[in-house]
């Protein structure tokens, strides 16, 4: 199921980054009074009466600056805008309706997306409803008054918010075949990978980062099984003032990795992996998603016996967090060993769905607990009473213990480890949720 995305745009400085924070439970975009300082879009997911979407925080809209940054900042907004289910546009009661709230609204009104008229800063309903009431005249139907720094009234916002939310994205989705999702940078030839599974040049691709402005979805059958391929449009490396636009797509990325099954981080082999492959690849674990490592244009790379050796571990040391992800090496270009990404994508599907019986689990973790036994603080040691496999995608049990205090992170890390060295679930995360139970008299 993928979630609903809330885009929050407006001017700078009408507090867009102080709601988002507000609504995300922790300080995630830098707040100055600066306008324009928040140079990144950052999401974050929310959950309101059990409705869970993507909220981005935009940086500010400036409709007719020449400032490269509030221009590139434009732009970013403008993208925020195409991926959002929900718009909300936020505005400032303090200063009052300006012209440039006029055309911001005008730019809104043209994405034909639902757009929710949020008016910021009403510490006091009393004393500022009548300010409230000129945003009328922005044509966006009733505004909705609320102080983000002051947490009021936005439980009334987001009850509106929900209401917008199609019907198809509150429910599963029927649709059972498998989907996945190529990330990583542009220019790593994600779109190639996909035009050479389909044989047809059906995705744009360009030596221009970046000709992939959407993510696109992909029909490929395979002996006689459909696949849905997810292409994003890349992530790069933030370098110069007029790259910032560069980093927007990362929202693309959160929106197509929650749709997918199986995540495919494409790493071009000519660069090696970097930090910025680490980040996306951290989209997809955060997320829960079962990752394959593709290490693309192999076929540009001299070799001799220790090449593979060696990418293997710089990519394993690299993104050490993730030592599951099953890794490939492949060239879109010539089409060698990507038949094999077939087999490893349904090999993949297959761990994230594997249930393991409580008898067996329990055999493991005795076995497990003798072998090593469970820390102890201040005399008193962790018992581990049993364990449980309460859901798959991502795989996640439950253990049942005396003391969650006791549960280091490196004694949960043990225990995954001889879960997988018994079952493999090789390129799946796999989740541990401790759980108290009082010791019996």
């Amino acid at each position: 199921m993928s979630k609903p995305i809330v885009a929050i745009v407006g001017r700078p400085n009408v507090g867009k980054s102080t709601l988002f924070n507000s609504l995300a439970g922790q300080r995630i975009s830098i707040v100055k009074d600066t306008p324009g300082v928040t140079r990144d879009r950052i999401y974050a997911d929310i959950t309101w009466l059990d409705n869970s979407f993507t909220m981005i925080d935009t940086g500010g809209i400036e409709p007719e600056s020449d400032d490269i940054i509030l221009s590139s900042m434009r732009n970013q907004a403008q993208t925020a805008i195409e991926t959002a289910d929900v718009i909300l546009f936020l505005v400032d009661v303090r200063q009052g309706l300006v012209d440039a709230d006029y055309k911001v609204a005008d730019m809104l009104r043209r994405s034909h997306k639902p757009i929710l008229l949020v008016v910021n800063k009403v510490d006091s309903f009393e004393k500022y409803m009548t300010d409230v009431y000129e945003f009328y005249n922005l044509g966006l139907g009733d505004p909705i008054p609320i102080s983000a720094s002051s947490r009021l009234g936005l439980g009334d916002m987001l009850d509106e918010v929900v209401k917008h939310f199609s019907k198809e994205q509150l429910q599963e989705e029927d649709d059972d075949r498998p989907r996945i999702a190529i990330i990583g940078k542009p220019n790593v030839g994600k779109s190639s990978i996909i035009n050479k599974l389909l044989g047809e040049e059906r995705v744009i691709v360009s030596d221009i980062a970046g000709t992939t402005r959407d993510a696109i979805d992909t029909e490929v059958v395979r002996n006689g099984r459909e696949y849905v391929f997810i292409d994003t449009a890349g992530l790069r490396r933030k370098s110069k003032i007029k790259e910032e636009i560069e980093r927007y797509s990362i929202v693309r990325t959160v929106s197509a990795v929650e749709r997918a099954d199986v995540a495919v981080l494409v790493i071009d082999a000519k660069e090696g992996v970097t930090e910025q492959d680490a980040k996306i690849a951290g989209i997809a674990h955060e997320r829960g998603k079962g990752v394959i490592i593709a290490v693309n244009k192999w076929d540009m790379i001299e070799k001799d016996d220790k090449t593979i050796y060696k990418f293997t571990n710089e990519i394993r040391n690299t993104l050490a967090y993730m030592p599951y992800a099953e890794l490939i090496f492949i060239s879109a270009k010539t089409g060698q060993r990507l038949p094999k990404l077939f087999d490893t994508i349904d090999a993949v599907i297959e761990n994230q769905t594997l249930r393991i019986q409580t008898g067996v689990l329990n055999e493991i973790l005795t076995e497990a607990m003798a072998m090593k036994q469970p820390p102890s603080d201040k005399g008193k040691r962790l018992r581990i009473y049993y364990m449980t496999q309460v859901s798959v995608k991502p795989p996640t049990f439950v253990m049942f213990i005396n003391d969650k205090e006791l549960m280091h992170f490196s004694y949960t890390r043990y225990i995954e480890n001889q879960i997988r060295n018994t079952f493999g679930f090789r390129g799946t995360p796999i989740r541990f949720i401790a759980r108290e139970r009082k010791e019996k008299e």
